[in-house]
């Protein structure tokens, strides 16, 4: 088959699906990889570099879509690409498909086979390690007094107590945030609802606390707290939220919100997204830092580890094509969004309360 890789066109969007080393292991599994120029610039790898290990570079997206079995990008496919996709065409991208519907209308439309790449993941996603990591970083940067903060030192000086950090959800993304903000010495409480998961890392992290995540408990230690980290994949059918725009006047002006995992809706009722050119607002005297995509600051190794992840499933798509796939593997069922017409992604389905179809459903539907 052919594997084309797209350029991202998502403003501060720097990373790409595929490096040049995994290209190889494709390649030499038979198949043919069509790249964009310029896809990987940005991350540290050159069209040349590509090319050396025997990619083929694509005059523009069009090309890609005219040859490419399997066409793949980082984040969302735009409309204009969407347009250029064929009825069966494979596409596989982190597509956030309840958070926008007009993206999935036209999916559908276009009849092709398109995975979320974020439901795909079998050991979690590097992306969420990153976005953790790097957020847990941003947000010491934005508690500096040039950045609006109330300037204190993460791990505390001599005679200056260090800083006291929330992170709500002990998922990848919040275990992320706590390696690095324990390591600099900062005060840290971890809340989440999976108690298991909050008494290995209490094992693992000596001196830290940890709670249910409620609003109660959320509202009882914010007047203490410098720095919030939401970590939390929030429900879209909900409408409630962990913080509301109430709950601010209980921090202390200058304190920071991270919100790491930014849905839309999400847990922070006053988060928004935000860019890398512009990633910092205030609200009531609080600063939020709300990067919707910040694995893209760390695009290098960003896209290397998520390479080396997505590489396996990008093979599997290749050597046994998605039918074969969706019927031996759940993961694959799983990411499965639209199918030549149908939509078959759960959540997305409950949220616009849109029809739909399973795996072999959809099939049958096509074969009518």
């Amino acid at each position: 088959m052919v594997y084309g890789i797209l350029k991202d066109r998502k403003n501060g969007e720097y990373r790409v699906i595929t490096a040049p080393s995994d290209a190889v292991e494709i390649i030499r599994r038979g198949h043919t990889v069509l790249f964009e120029s310029g896809c990987g610039a940005f991350a540290g790898f050159p069209d040349g570099e590509y090319e050396s290990v025997g990619c083929r570079r694509a005059r523009d997206a069009e090309e890609i879509f005219a040859s490419a079995d399997l066409v793949a990008k980082v984040k969302e496919f735009t409309p204009s690409e969407i347009a250029l996709s064929r009825d069966g065409q494979m596409l596989l991208g982190c597509l956030h498909p309840a958070a926008n519907p007009d993206e999935v209308d036209a999916l559908l439309g276009a009849r092709c086979i398109a995975f979320t790449a974020e439901d795909s993941h079998r050991h979690g996603s590097p992306n969420c390690e990153a976005a953790g990591k790097q957020g847990a970083l941003f947000g010491l940067e934005s508690m500096l007094i040039t950045n609006g903060g109330k300037g204190k030192y993460v791990g505390g000086l001599a005679g200056a107590p260090r800083m006291k950090v929330l992170i709500l959800g002990a998922g990848q993304v919040g275990q992320g945030a706590l390696s690095v903000l324990y390591a600099l010495g900062a005060d840290c409480t971890v809340m989440d609802i999976n108690f298991g998961r909050l008494r290995t890392l209490a094992y693992e992290y000596n001196g830290i606390s940890t709670s249910a995540c409620t609003r109660e408990n959320i509202a009882r230690l914010l007047p203490t707290i410098d720095m919030v980290l939401n970590c939390v994949k929030w429900d879209k059918r909900r409408g409630d939220y962990l913080i509301d725009r109430q709950m601010l006047s209980l921090m202390e002006r200058g304190s920071v919100v991270v919100d790491i995992s930014n849905d839309n809706p999400g847990a922070i009722e006053t988060s928004r997204p935000t860019t890398l050119s512009e990633p910092r607002y205030t609200v009531d005297g609080i600063v939020h830092f709300c990067l919707s995509n910040i694995p893209s600051a760390v695009a290098n190794t960003a896209s290397v580890a998520y390479s080396a992840e997505m590489l396996p499933f990008i093979l599997a798509l290749l050597e046994n094509g998605a039918d074969k796939c969706c019927k031996a593997d759940a993961h694959f069922r799983n990411s499965l969004t639209a199918y030549r017409g149908c939509l078959t992604h759960c959540e997305t389905a409950e949220v616009h309360k849109r029809r739909l179809f399973s795996f072999e459903e959809a099939v049958e539907s096509c074969s009518e």
